[in-house]
């Protein structure tokens, strides 16, 4: 006798641009989206269209009318907090965009809230599910580049050419910080997952293209518990999309770079071969046709529902992020090195 496997039941909340990466995700999983929340009439009218499943205007008639097991928050960054407490309050497990919320008060209460409910809280920080730092992470756990001593992360881009960028992310009500919270908050967490926890950090940033209240362009650095230093860089003044991580060690480099989504490339150089010629070091080149980055933190979310398996970035992730970027801007604020821990 087999027993039937029901069904991944899953609403969104929030049903913007990046909504659709999680629509996108769970579909592939096999997930059935059941229903979705969003304010914006238009908006809401659009994707009820394009998703054939009924949209609610408020998460409270979202959560009254429909039966699920899990959400993704897919809202500005200022209504994660709120809603994720309701979630979780409601027995819903949670996939929270990045950053998990604008304060570290704020995302302990997120972790606390999600804990007492018994519920999954991973934040969508979702470089870690992508192929390339999946593989990196490995290389770097095997000790194919030594001890790490210097990471360099990027995130850079220029709203695809816009000359305004929306209140959702240029306002402080609304974001709560730019380019280093929007973008830098992913590096800090690679940073994290790669060398470990950071004991300083100081930052630069700046407003120098946009008319907006918050940075466009920011530069942190980073000395990690292990004595490992690194570089962080973001921007909203970038031409195009520009992603990439370096990764140096005592026994070789790993350097990953990404321009416009192509080419999706990693390599790792050595001298694991003896080689001494100073410009030939020993090379492997790992090819990847797709990142795989959202898709599989949805797949990764509802395994540590189903299975138990351990949760890819926690809440707990999610506020240190939160807290690298805030003290980030800590020392912009003073132009002095902050000290963590």
């Amino acid at each position: 006798m087999t027993t039937e496997v029901k069904p991944f039941r899953v609403a969104l909340i929030g049903a913007g641009n990046i909504a659709g990466a999680h629509y996108r995700g769970y579909t592939a999983a096999g997930a059935q989206i059941v229903a979705f929340a969003e304010p914006f009439e238009v908006t809401r009218t659009r994707r009820t269209a394009e998703w054939a499943v009924p949209g609610y205007a408020t998460v409270e008639e979202l959560l009254e009318n429909e039966d699920f097991e899990a959400v993704s928050i897919c809202t500005p960054n200022a209504y994660h907090h709120d809603l994720t407490l309701k979630a979780a309050r409601a027995g819903k497990h949670i996939l929270c965009e990045k950053p998990l919320s604008m304060s570290i008060e704020q995302c302990d209460e997120m972790i606390e809230v999600c804990r007492e409910a018994g519920v999954v809280l991973q934040t969508g920080h979702h470089l870690r599910s992508n192929l390339y730092v999946e593989q990196a992470k490995q290389i770097i756990e095997a000790g194919g580049i030594g001890k790490v001593t210097f990471i360099r992360l990027r995130q850079a881009h220029d709203w695809s050419g816009s000359e305004t960028v929306s209140p959702a992310f240029g306002s402080i009500a609304q974001a709560g910080g730019g380019t280093m919270l929007d973008n830098g908050c992913h590096m800090y967490d690679l940073a994290r997952h790669f060398v470990g926890d950071v004991k300083s950090i100081f930052a630069r940033m700046a407003t120098l293209k946009y008319d907006i209240e918050v940075e466009d362009v920011s530069v942190a650095n980073l000395e990690f518990v292990s004595g490992a230093l690194g570089s962080v860089e973001n921007s909203w003044t970038a031409t195009g999309w520009e992603e990439g991580f370096w990764i140096y060690g005592t026994q070789g480099v790993l350097e990953c770079q990404i321009r416009n989504g192509i080419p999706r490339y990693m390599k790792h150089i050595t001298r694991v071969g003896g080689n001494r010629d100073w410009s030939r070091p020993d090379e492997v080149t790992y090819n990847f046709t797709s990142e795989g980055g959202h898709p599989r933190q949805v797949v990764n979310f509802m395994r540590s529902i189903r299975d138990g398996q351990k949760v890819i970035c926690t809440g707990e992730d999610g506020r240190e992020s939160v807290r690298l970027v805030l003290q980030g801007y800590e020392s912009a604020r003073t132009g002095q090195p902050i000290t963590l821990v």
